[in-house]
């Protein structure tokens, strides 16, 4: 016990060094994220909606279904999940194509596709501004989105983007410029415990990750340093999320009166 409480103070002191003396220009520290605000129901014909803003990058998700019937090569005994990535100009290109099955698969893990056998549910992602961070945006929009239509989940999900300098120093949260001049960054998806239908104690809800992608070189340490950062923000962002679901109950409850 006492050797695993060391090896605890010794992971904590040297992610703190790694998160130190990080010059960022908008004068962040380096685990801090830029302000987050989230809208459900910002469109009125989809089956639910919702926007993400973090810092400059915004993102809006909408979601239609389920509707009768399965893609091709879907499995008809689950819901199928149909995810359309719409950049903020021009036609979809590798980069978009990647981020859809990225998010198909998230989206995937976290809804109970027994529930709607033979359906499908489509999640249109619109990008509004581009400003570091995308596509954990939009999976925070996505999810949303999901509840904001009813969809039945396991959990909810919050996402989040870790980056390490060329200095070796590890952060949080980059804007578009930080995200090109990084030597490695990483997206993150982690379950929130706080909102789960599986059972207490369940390893996936209590220590999982959901979704790794990972992009530059980074060594095993320096990525075990992110998700240490990375879930200690998912927490906070789990809170954020579970106090704007009560916030828009309670408004909910209050126009049916």
């Amino acid at each position: 016990m006492f050797i695993l409480f060391k090896l605890v103070i010794y992971e904590n002191a040297i992610l703190l060094l790694k998160s130190m003396e990080v010059d960022r220009l908008d004068g962040r520290t380096a685990n801090q994220r830029r302000p987050v605000v989230c809208t459900r129901g910002v469109l009125h014909r989809a089956h639910g909606s919702a926007s993400w803003a973090q810092g400059e990058t915004k993102v809006i998700a909408a979601v239609y279904g389920p509707k009768a019937g399965t893609k091709k090569n879907e499995n008809p005994e689950k819901a199928c999940i149909e995810v359309i990535w719409k950049p903020k100009t021009g036609q979809s290109g590798k980069q978009e194509r990647e981020f859809e099955m990225v998010l198909k698969k998230t989206l995937q893990s976290i809804c109970l596709l027994n529930v709607h056998p033979n359906t499908t549910t489509s999640i249109i992602v619109q990008v509004v501004n581009d400003d570091g961070a995308l596509l954990p945006c939009a999976i925070n929009a996505a999810c949303s989105a999901l509840v904001d239509a009813g969809i039945p989940l396991k959990h909810l999900a919050v996402a989040i983007c870790c980056c390490m300098a060329e200095s070796g120093h590890v952060f949080l949260d980059p804007s578009k410029l930080e995200e090109q001049t990084t030597k490695a960054f990483v997206y993150l998806v982690f379950p929130s415990s706080t909102m789960s239908v599986l059972p207490q104690g369940s390893e996936v809800k209590e220590h999982g990750i959901i979704t790794s992608v990972t992009h530059g070189v980074m060594a095993v340490d320096d990525y075990f340093s992110c998700v240490k950062m990375g879930r200690a923000a998912a927490a906070e962002l789990s809170d954020y999320v579970r106090n704007s679901l009560k916030l828009k109950a309670g408004n909910d409850l209050s126009k049916a009166g």
